[in-house]
């Protein structure tokens, strides 16, 4: 009996409508387009400014792109895994939510909360459903909504972020493509440095805590970029060597978006001197959290033959932070 991988099948994404530019925040905060590029790569970054609509409405466009590429009847899908850092609430589930609206009545679901991995632990959790053989179609979304959790006067937040969704269908396949390898890591070293303090059971919603904008991200920009590019580009590096892959046999590097300088780091470690084959989208978009790697497969989908070598690199918060291997499954 062949071996069981899970491999990626169908890509969806989606941003809202609105756009919020380096020249506007300049007429916001203390800052310009000029300094925002050079230390970001961010031009620009779309916002879900409707306040009746959560992360749930952005993961449900992204899911329904899905439906509608593959003719997928929503019921055939066995699990829903919600990759977020801003759930539409606390108690009461993204993913169950989604499930429902989307017409995925057989389904299961959850959330799963790694901040900006979020999505690369998601994958590997979707995988290790597959590869057990106990579900065969795995949805698994990375939406988030960061423009409800930042302080639009705080310049080293409100520069980065923006908000969107990204969709991977997840499926058996017995040609060796699909999910190869994974190295996902966490250290709580990094609590202190990029947190919302406010909203959990430690220090519960009062009056004061919204007085003192702590329901907001706060972040130390140093210390996490530190952090970020020592610890992404070492892991894309070790994957590459455990199994054997040499720059030429990397197709595609699959980078959280969060500064094109972490981005342009890890590259340089993996020994990836053709830019083209690093996918970047952080200039439209900002960091979408969850959403950045699938954002990029949905952006670049069309580039991806059957049989590409694909690196997934990703840090957050927490920390959290991790790289897998995977080999494309379709040409587009």
């Amino acid at each position: 009996m062949s071996k069981i991988t899970a491999a990626i099948t169908a890509v969806g994404g989606y941003v809202p409508e609105d756009v919020l530019t380096n020249k506007m925040l300049e007429e916001m905060v203390d800052t310009t387009d000029e300094w925002i590029t050079t230390r970001t790569g961010i031009k620009e970054r779309h916002i879900l400014k409707d306040p009746a609509k959560g992360t749930s409405y952005l993961a449900i466009q992204a899911a329904k792109e899905i439906l509608r590429k593959t003719n997928l009847d929503p019921k055939e899908i066995d699990l829903i895994i919600m990759a977020t850092a801003t759930p539409d609430m606390p108690v009461a589930s993204t993913g169950v939510y989604v499930a429902t609206e989307i017409g995925a009545t057989n389904a299961f679901s959850y959330d799963l909360q790694a901040a900006c991995s979020s999505f690369l632990y998601g994958m590997s959790t979707g995988a290790a459903y597959i590869e057990a053989g106990r579900y065969k179609k795995v949805l698994v979304i990375g939406a988030d909504k960061m423009s409800s959790i930042i302080d639009y006067s705080d310049r080293t937040t409100c520069i980065i972020f923006g908000d969107g969704a990204g969709a991977v269908l997840m499926e058996p396949n017995t040609e060796g493509l699909g999910l190869q390898d994974e190295i996902l890591r966490s250290d709580a070293v990094g609590r202190e440095s990029l947190k919302i303090q406010a909203g959990g059971s430690l220090t519960p919603p009062t009056e004061e805590t919204v007085a003192k904008k702590l329901h907001f991200v706060q972040q130390d920009g140093k210390t996490v970029f530190k952090f970020a590019v020592s610890n992404m580009a070492g892991v894309s590096e070790q994957i590459m060597k455990r199994n054997e892959l040499t720059n030429e046999d990397v197709d595609w590097l699959v980078a959280h978006q969060a500064n094109k300088r972490i981005i342009d780091a890890t590259a340089n470690r993996m020994g990836l001197n053709d830019e083209k084959k690093v996918l970047m989208n952080i200039q439209r978009y900002g960091n979408t959290t969850s959403a950045t790697l699938p954002l990029l497969l949905s952006d670049y989908e069309k580039d991806f033959k059957k049989g590409d070598n694909l690196i997934f690199a990703s840090f957050g918060g927490g920390f959290t932070w991790g790289a897998a291997y995977l080999k494309w499954a379709y040409n587009s």
